[in-house]
C-alpha cells in the first residue's frame, strides 16, 4: 500500500502527500519491519517509531486481550505515539498493518482510515474470520472497504469499498474440491484448502487500489471528514463510495 501510494503521488495520479510514517515497532525488532524502514528513508518521509512491546515491558502492563477493555498502560502507548506525530501537520492518516486498536482519544484527535476486507455490513472480526464465514455462509460476493477508525473496533462509519464475486467458476471448482462440507471442518483446515488462499488473494489484491482510490476521492475535495463524519463537496453527510470500477480500472 506504501508503494501504491507512492507511485500514484509520482504519476501525479493522486494529489496527496506522505508527511510521516509511524510504526509500534523500532529499529531491530522485526527484518521484515526494519527493511520497510529503509524503503521509508530512501523516500526521504519522516520515520516515527514508538515500541508498543518496549513501553508496555516498561509500564509493567499486562497485553491487550480480544475482546476485553483495553489495558490502562495502551492509553498512556496513544499519548506518546501522539506526542511523537507533534511536529507534523497532516489532514488523515492510513492504518496499514497497524494491528493495535487506538483509543478513544486519540481518534477523536486525528481521523484515521482503517481497512477492513468485507462489504459494509459484511462479516466482522480478522480477515481469517471474515474468510471463514464467507466460506462456511456460502457467500455469493465479498468486498473490501475503508472506514473510520473509531474507538470500537471494526464499527466506524464506512468511506468507500469495492466488490467482486465469490462465484465464479475457478472459485465454484474449489469449493466443489473441498474434502468436507465447510461447517463440519475445523478452523484450520479451512484456512489450509485452496479455496480459502483464493478468496484470501482476490481481497488482497484489491487492498492498494482501493486505498488509492479512496485518497483520490479526499485529494479532489469529494470526500472530507469532520470529527466522526464523512462529508461530501458540497458539506452533506457521505454516502459510502462504491469505488468497484476505478479499483477495476486499476487492477487492469
Amino acid at each position: 500500500m506504501f508503494e501504491a501510494v507512492l507511485g500514484a503521488i509520482s504519476e501525479g495520479t493522486l494529489d496527496a502527500q506522505v508527511v510521516a510514517v509511524v510504526c509500534n515497532r523500532e529499529s531491530g525488532e522485526d527484518a521484515v519491519t526494519d527493511a520497510f524502514f529503509d524503503r521509508v528513508r530512501d523516500a526521504s518521509i519522516p520515520l516515527v517509531t514508538v515500541s508498543s512491546v518496549g513501553f508496555r515491558r516498561r509500564a509493567g502492563g499486562e497485553r491487550s486481550a480480544h475482546g476485553a477493555p483495553l489495558p490502562a498502560w495502551r492509553a498512556e502507548f496513544d499519548r506518546a505515539v501522539d506526542a511523537a506525530l507533534a511536529p507534523y501537520e497532516f489532514d488523515l492518516g492510513v492504518l496499514a498493518g497497524y494491528m493495535l486498536v487506538f483509543g478513544h482519544e486519540f481518534v477523536q484527535r486525528h481521523p484515521l482510515l482503517n481497512l477492513h476486507p468485507a462489504l459494509p455490513g459484511g462479516p466482522a472480526g480478522t480477515w481469517r474470520e471474515v474468510i471463514r464465514r464467507l466460506i462456511r455462509e456460502r457467500a455469493t460476493e465479498s468486498g473490501v472497504m475503508l472506514h473510520l477508525a473509531i474507538a470500537a473496533v471494526d464499527q466506524g462509519p464506512v468511506v468507500a469499498y469495492c466488490r467482486y464475486a465469490l462465484r465464479t467458476p475457478a472459485l465454484d471448482d474449489l469449493r466443489a474440491a473441498l474434502p468436507a462440507e465447510p461447517a463440519t471442518m475445523s478452523d484450520e483446515a479451512l484456512d489450509a484448502t485452496p479455496l480459502f488462499g483464493a478468496i484470501r488473494a482476490l481481497g488482497v489484491l484489491r487492498e492498494s487500489p482501493l486505498l488509492v482510490a479512496t485518497l483520490r476521492e479526499f485529494g479532489a475535495g469529494r470526500l472530507r471528514t469532520s470529527g466522526a463524519r464523512v462529508l461530501d463537496a458540497d458539506g452533506a453527510p457521505a454516502l459510502p463510495a462504491d469505488l468497484t470500477t476505478e479499483v477495476d480500472a486499476l487492477l487492469d
